[in-house]
């Protein structure tokens, strides 16, 4: 009997295919998890989806945490661990995501915009408006054990903001967010992946343990991680070839801070 293609792993590689043995810890970004019939970027999966992809992590004996628990993992040895991220602190993932995640055992760091509580995706001039997180409900996805970080006050592109807009960007999200959750956020991602080295020196000084980009070239440090982006059609040898050129392209992780000063700029108006 031919195998169902909607079963999740369907497609899956065969299990030969092992994880690649990486040395820089390997991070998933997603950003909205609902519908994906209007989705002129790429950035929405499916819950079903989602719920394939962690399928897909768990049996190859993966599982998906926030950012922190991974650094602090992966500092300590353990390599089965995968970081989940999801920028931009839609509402869907509480009411989408979290179920999903919570029935695979996983956890995600969420980056979320204080500065628009309750508001929509403007910074989009296509595609459909989406509800970001209130308040409220950004202290329910930390009661439910994720991670909370920043994606500063209103998704600007820190690389053209004065010092100061810079620093009220950085330090004033980490202070609302840490009003909110009790918690000063541990995590800061770049809006649209876009930073240079004075960008992440802000990001560093305002407190924060990492930020996330997401293709950080030479930049790469603990304050320019690089992450994997996941969209609706990555199942089985998608996902394998994304965790090999992953593991391909990425060593060590740097060390103190970026090492060139011209932006690390994403395509994409994300």
């Amino acid at each position: 009997m031919a195998a169902d293609p909607r079963a999740p792993g369907a497609d899956a590689p065969s299990p030969r295919l092992r994880p690649h043995t990486r040395r820089q810890p390997w991070i998933l970004t997603y950003h909205s998890v609902t519908d994906t019939g209007d989705d002129p970027y790429g950035i929405t999966v499916s819950p079903r989806r989602l719920g394939e992809q962690l399928s897909w992590l768990r049996a190859r004996g993966l599982r998906g945490v926030g950012v922190a628990e991974l650094m602090r993992g992966h500092a300590a040895g353990r390599r089965d661990l995968v970081g989940l991220t999801f920028d931009d602190g839609y509402a869907d993932f509480l009411h989408q995501a979290l179920p999903v995640l919570r029935a695979h055992g996983c956890t995600a760091t969420v980056f979320v915009l204080p500065g628009r509580p309750g508001g929509v995706n403007e910074w989009d001039p296509l595609g459909p408006r989406k509800p970001l997180l209130t308040l409220e409900e950004i202290r329910r996805v930390a009661g439910a054990g994720m991670e909370v970080g920043s994606h500063g006050l209103l998704h600007r592109d820190l690389t053209t903001l004065a010092d100061e807009e810079l620093r009220h960007e950085t330090v004033r999200s980490r202070e609302l967010i840490g009003e909110v959750t009790g918690t000063p956020p541990e995590g800061f991602c770049y809006p649209y992946g876009t930073l240079d080295r004075r960008v992440s020196a802000a990001v560093g000084s305002a407190g924060y343990g990492y930020g996330c980009a997401l293709a950080p070239g030479p930049l790469i440090s603990r304050y320019a991680l690089p992450r994997t982006h996941i969209s609706q059609a990555d199942r089985g040898v998608r996902l394998w070839a994304k965790d090999l050129r992953h593991g391909l392209r990425h060593g060590a992780m740097g060390g103190a801070g970026p090492r060139a000063a011209s932006p690390a700029r994403v395509g994409g108006p994300r």
